[in-house]
């Protein structure tokens, strides 16, 4: 068989899986009426969630409020805010509720150039749960609070009451310090035992529709997540693609990631047990898109001798992890960040991060990622070395190979025959897998690190105005199944150069197409493409990197086969092994075994018949 031919049978084959994967994905992509309904419902909620809260007029009638309808009856009775404001946030806070009104982010803007809010248009509530001595159960976020903002060593500190008398209350304790993310929450309460009936439960909830902050919608929601630390130091991450339910015990904390911000409630004593909810309402592109998640945490909280005390904080921040680890003693927030599992999350924490921070004092972000290309191709460049060399060996066997394909038509005699060709001559066919398995942890980790990687957020280089977002240089007209309304340009150069370092290696490796063995020099055509469509919409950091690694791999290739490796020595050593006496090893000869057993029941098989 001419080695250059394409086996049709492979061909099909291939072609059908992948027109099945995407008859598939098709499938199960939503349709225009449940977007359109979809689109509805958000906008309904959102302006529902709105017109409620901004309501002057509690839902809750006088009669049903028992003890708390004293604080209908005090001047603070109204929407009004109390603002607290540092170098980097600006808190609004309502008196309704006692609650968080708006969360701004003041460095920031997102891709629309408009200011971060992670808190906006009541898109989040923070609220109490609980039964009155009367047995109504009330919800502090229809109920007004009294604020009293003072100073403490520079530190706003705003104290939001719930009366139930002059010297009756439940109490919210906000205290902003001077810079930071960080902002501390105290509940507690005063005289409330009698107010309260503390047999029934009693649940802190803690809501937030996920607003959106970049270009791309579904590449921002892919990585906008609930995470929740419990039982100590483990941690459960909910689905990033569709709805999630969860139960935790001893929560130390519950994160709403949102692609490169995150809303935190920390807790210093774990709560015993909580309720995690998470909904994905963003289902397509556009500008029209608002937000992305729906957030539900609820957490239980007892009164001790019938008063309540809980030391809480919340992060309102960048998803930085060099932000997140100055808090990392206390709370160990970087957890939040998928930086991957085992060695590939141990990569990104103690190489690729550090790394990075250390270019990015010196270079652009552009430049740091090229940079950092060429250190990781330079340290992996004897793996590619080595790999090179055994491609090498097999190419100068390919003629020996050839002759024993050509000399026997039994498959077993073929394998046999090439196995002790193979030991003859010192050469393993695996050696060659080797080096790329090695090389994937580090494939796999840089994958994880570009997407989490703050740094990159509106950082340009070139036609990429942003490196944390697509580089798109064309809009199409019509949207692509799986790849978009638009051509991004370092995804194309990636794939192309994928496609000649593949083709570089086939020439080197390329062996003969063995009877009813796929043929594989398709999946070289196959991936690339594969690459072009994945990486679309993804970080145009990522492609970037990925195109300037090939490259760098195309370019040490060529060095090594044209400056460094000798074809006609590496052929005379092999001779020179040949000559060698080759004593079997124990797992050779259980192959050798294996095989015969293998030929002489197929040989007994064909007798019968």
């Amino acid at each position: 068989m001419d080695e250059r031919k394409f086996d049709v049978k492979s061909i099909i084959g291939f072609a059908l899986i992948f027109v099945l994967l995407m008859w598939f994905m098709n499938n199960n992509k939503p349709s225009q009426e449940e977007l359109a309904k979809h689109k509805a419902q958000q906008e309904q909620q959102a302006n529902k969630t709105a017109a409620n809260t901004q309501n002057n007029t509690s839902t809750v009638q006088p009669t049903d409020l028992g003890n708390f309808a004293y604080s209908t009856t005090l001047p603070s009775a109204k929407n009004e805010v109390t603002v607290l404001e540092n170098k980097d946030l600006k808190l609004t806070i309502s008196n309704r509720g006692g609650q968080l009104k708006e969360v701004l982010l003041k460095e920031f803007k997102t891709y629309d150039s408009l200011p971060v809010y992670l808190v906006k248009d009541w898109n989040a509530t923070f609220s109490l749960n609980f039964t009155t001595a009367q047995n109504k159960k009330l919800n502090t976020k229809d109920l007004y609070f009294e604020p009293t903002l003072s100073e403490n060593n520079g530190s706003q500190v705003l104290s939001m009451k719930l009366k139930t008398s002059e010297n009756t209350y439940l109490e919210y304790v906000y205290t902003l310090p001077k810079e930071g993310y960080m902002l501390d929450l105290v509940v507690r309460s005063q005289g409330l035992a009698g107010a309260v009936n503390t047999s029934k439960p009693m649940n802190i909830d803690w809501k937030l529709q996920a607003r959106r902050m970049e270009k791309s919608v579904t590449y921002e929601n892919r990585y906008t997540q609930a995470a929740i630390q419990y039982e100590g130091d483990r941690i459960n991450r909910m689905s990033q693609a569709g709805n999630d339910e969860q139960k935790e015990e001893k929560v130390s904390w519950v994160a709403y990631k949102q692609h490169l911000f995150t809303s935190v409630l920390i807790s210093d004593n774990p709560f015993e047990k909580g309720d995690f909810v998470s909904h994905n309402i963003a289902m397509n592109e556009g500008k029209e898109v608002k937000y992305t998640k729906n957030f539900l945490t609820s957490l239980p909280v007892k009164a001790k001798s019938g008063e309540l005390s809980e030391s809480l904080h919340f992060y309102f921040g960048p998803s930085d992890y060099n932000i997140l680890k100055q808090y990392n003693n206390k709370y160990e927030l970087t957890e939040l960040i998928p930086l991957g599992w085992g060695i590939f999350g141990w990569l990104n924490k103690w190489l690729f991060i550090p790394l990075y921070n250390f270019l990015a004092d010196y270079f652009s972000v552009g430049l740091v990622i090229i940079l950092m290309t060429f250190i990781v191709r330079i340290l992996l460049s004897p793996i590619v070395y080595k790999s090179y060399v055994s491609q090498a060996k097999m190419k100068v066997l390919r003629p020996e190979i050839d002759e024993i394909n050509k000399k026997y038509d039994e498959p077993m005699k073929r394998q046999q025959e090439t196995m002790a060709l193979y030991s003859k001559a010192g050469v393993n066919p695996l050696s060659g897998c080797i080096p790329a398995l090695l090389q994937l942890p580090v494939f796999l980790a840089l994958f994880n690190f570009f997407p989490t990687e703050f740094g990159l957020r509106q950082k340009s280089f070139l036609w990429a105005h942003d490196l944390s977002s697509y580089d798109a240089i064309f809009e199409l007209p019509f949207s692509i199944p799986f790849y978009g309304s638009h051509v991004s340009l370092f995804p194309l150069l990636a794939s192309i150069a994928i496609l000649i370092y593949s083709l570089m290696t086939m020439a080197q490796t390329v062996q003969p197409q063995q009877p009813g063995v796929p043929n594989m020099k398709f999946l070289i055509y196959l991936s690339p493409i594969m690459m072009l469509f994945f990486f679309n919409n993804y970080a145009s950091g990522l492609s970037l990197y990925y195109f300037i690694s090939n490259l760098l791999t195309i370019g040490i290739m060529l060095a090594i086969k044209y400056w460094i490796i000798d074809e006609k020595k590496i052929h005379a050593q092999i001779q020179e092994n040949k000559k060698k006496p080759k004593k079997e090893s124990k797992f050779q000869a259980k192959m050798r075994e294996m095989m015969e057993q293998a030929e002489a029941q197929r040989k007994a098989q064909q007798n019968k018949r």
